[in-house]
């Protein structure tokens, strides 16, 4: 019965996709995502329609896709002409429209000049047996068949992320036609919610939020349950600084983080379930609701699906912007209605969560994994990654890199992969400093031990955390000082107050810090400050506040030299720290063409014309203006 609802479905799917006809269109293949409207896609859609209309042409059409993640290259426009391999070109302009259309769509030439040109056969031999064989796999090989030559994305391992960039996000038939809800109806036709448990413990699976715990062992606690009434909850808060994996999968691919809902609610035997989205994704949030309206109108969603007995729905909640609500406990209170604050565990929401009913909560990435996890088997899913977290992990990687973006690779990946091999490494000739991993929950790793894996247990050991995803580079321009500074003050504003070893805390650690970056702090206070990291890590009430000291006891531990440097030496290395740093005029380059005495905003520099310049320490404000005006390099920083 289910399979022949879904064998229907698939027909109707085809059938709607043939009217369009579009194996033989050229189709034009447009990001559709918040990063790539911000990047300018919607003006070249728009162009290219222009082009359309004005050229007549009949078999062109335009394609609002998902982001393909490569965010430093936006916008990204792919041509696909009948019986070609799909080409994709980056950094398109409303002068790139027109050279696509006319040379490439008309002309039946490559534009070079906006090319992403091939990969390199060396780094496709780089893939394990494991990688290779996902790549085989129906429900994931669609996204290397399309892409896989192009640099940055044929080293990744799509699972999560393999509709990203390929489907249209508010198109169901599109999602079907590449294999959507087909391991829902395998689920449902076997109608066994512990097989699928079974399924998931066997894929080594672990919860992508942060804290990495057995995805499958968790199911397991409420099922345990005896109370008829549980709940599923997708966690998409998405708060941390630098982190956007979860709104891009929202975006991108919501019928699979529905269909994911769909198959957690059937394994754990609720009947309802909610997505907590935080309401500064307006897209996203638009695409899960409109992806639930028109799951529901598909017989995927409400009562009796597919067909079967098992009924169950799902809804939207949407979070006013609260970091701590990431917590379970506080985004529960949240969806309740109440303040969102954690409470004390146990107990644990899986026994007692939302409206005290045994409720099991999982974030975007955790679900997004299921539809292909059940279709591949669990024993195939662990054979990627390690041998204590299978699969792949979803990184947005920011900050000083050549190529920004999502990327997409099998745990136990290292960093300096991710860093140099597929992200490009460090721009401008820079070294290396640091990445920071697990947002202000994470910790800072240095150079030297880039070669750490990407597993819970490895960055662990470094002093850091997997968390959402997060990954930050540093290069050496960059102050430890003030990255840590940077994250206190971050955890220092979200937390709830609930508790004063987090309330008071955190609010003495950034005094101290701010201390420190500012000139005004002694030996002692490095001392304190260590010392306080400690006792907020073991008193705080939540994972928040328990973590919230990692950034300050990393660079701590791998740069104290630094820190000595702005207490004892009262300079900052890097030259980040305002109060630390002094501009000086050298009187060998001075030409007295008084240019910084005229741009200085408080009239601190002094000097008659064509005779050297002096700065007055006691009223200089250290905007550098005088740096940034002096043509003959006279102004030092230092």
């Amino acid at each position: 019965m289910v399979l022949e609802s879904y064998e229907n479905l698939k027909k109707r799917a085809e059938k709607e996709l043939e009217k369009i006809n579009r194996s033989k269109m050229i189709q034009i293949q447009v990001g559709s995502a918040t990063c790539e409207n911000a990047a300018g896609s919607e003006m070249v859609a728009a162009e290219f329609l222009k082009h359309i209309k004005a050229s007549g042409r009949s078999d062109v059409i335009i394609r609002r896709v998902g982001c393909t993640g490569r965010c430093s290259l936006e916008p990204i426009v792919s041509i696909s002409v009948p019986g070609k391999k799909l080409v994709t070109y980056k950094q398109v302009d409303r002068d790139g429209v027109h050279d696509i259309f006319i040379t490439h769509i008309t002309g039946g030439k490559i534009v070079d000049k906006y090319l992403l040109p091939p990969c390199e056969v060396v780094m496709k031999e780089k893939k394990t047996e494991a990688q290779r064989q996902l790549i085989s796999q129906p429900i994931t090989h669609e996204f290397f068949e399309v892409f896989g030559d192009v640099p940055f994305y044929c080293q990744q391992s799509r699972i999560a992320l393999r509709n990203s960039g390929l489907v249209d996000p508010e198109n169901i038939y599109e999602y079907i036609h590449f294999q959507g809800f087909s391991s829902l109806s395998k689920v449902l036709e076997k109608n066994d919610s512990k097989a699928v448990i079974e399924e998931v413990l066997t894929s080594k699976l672990r919860g992508r939020g942060g804290a990495g715990f057995p995805t499958g062992v968790k199911w397991g606690f409420a099922v345990k349950n005896p109370e008829k009434e549980k709940y599923m909850i997708c966690n998409a808060d998405e708060g941390d600084p630098g982190a956007f994996m979860d709104r891009s999968m929202l975006e991108s691919d919501p019928f699979s983080i529905v269909e994911g809902m769909i198959i957690a609610g059937f394994a754990i035997g609720a009947k309802r379930g909610f997505f907590y989205i935080r309401a500064e994704y307006p897209l996203a949030v638009q695409r899960i609701e409109d992806a639930i309206t028109i799951c529901r109108e598909h017989n995927l969603l409400g009562k009796n699906i597919l067909g079967t007995d098992f009924s169950y729905d799902l809804e939207v909640r949407l979070g006013a912007g609260a970091f701590v609500c990431g917590e379970e406990t506080a985004l529960i209170h949240s969806i309740e209605g109440e303040r969102g604050q954690p409470r004390i565990r146990p107990p644990f929401p899986a026994n007692h969560g939302l409206w005290g009913k045994p409720t099991i909560i999982n974030n975007v990435e955790t679900l997004a994994n299921l539809p292909a996890l059940i279709a591949i088997g669990g024993a195939e899913f662990s054979k990627i990654g390690t041998e204590k977290s299978g699969g792949t992990k979803v990184f947005a990687v920011s900050g000083k890199v050549v190529h920004t973006g999502l990327v997409e690779v099998p745990m136990g990946t290292t960093l300096r992969q991710i860093v140099y091999d597929i992200c490009g490494g460090v721009p401008n000739g820079k070294k290396l400093k640091a990445v920071q991993t697990g947002g202000p929950a994470g910790g800072c790793i240095p150079e030297n031990l880039m070669d750490t894996p990407v597993d819970y247990e490895s960055l662990g050991e470094v002093g850091s955390i997997m968390g959402s995803g997060g990954l930050i580079v540093l290069d050496e321009d960059d102050c430890m000082v003030n990255v840590a500074h940077f994250f206190i003050s971050f955890t220092q504003s979200e937390s709830c107050g609930k508790c004063t070893p987090c309330r008071e805390g955190t609010t003495r650690m950034k005094e101290i810090l701010e201390k420190i970056t500012t000139g005004q702090a002694e030996l002692k206070d490095l001392d304190h400050l260590e010392r306080l990291s400690h006792l907020v890590q073991k008193a705080s009430l939540c994972g928040l506040g328990r973590s919230a000291p990692n950034p300050i006891l990393s660079t701590l531990h791998y740069f104290r030299e630094e820190f000595l440097s702005h207490v004892v030496d009262k300079r900052c290395p890097s030259k980040k720290c305002t109060n630390l740093v002094r501009y000086e005029i050298d009187p060998e380059k001075c030409v007295g063409c008084t240019m910084c005495a005229r741009n200085c905003p408080v009239q601190c520099i002094s000097g008659e014309r064509q005779k050297v310049h002096r700065i007055d320490q006691s009223k200089c404000i250290k905007c550098g203006k005088c740096l940034e005006v002096c043509r003959f390099g006279a102004v030092n920083k230092g």
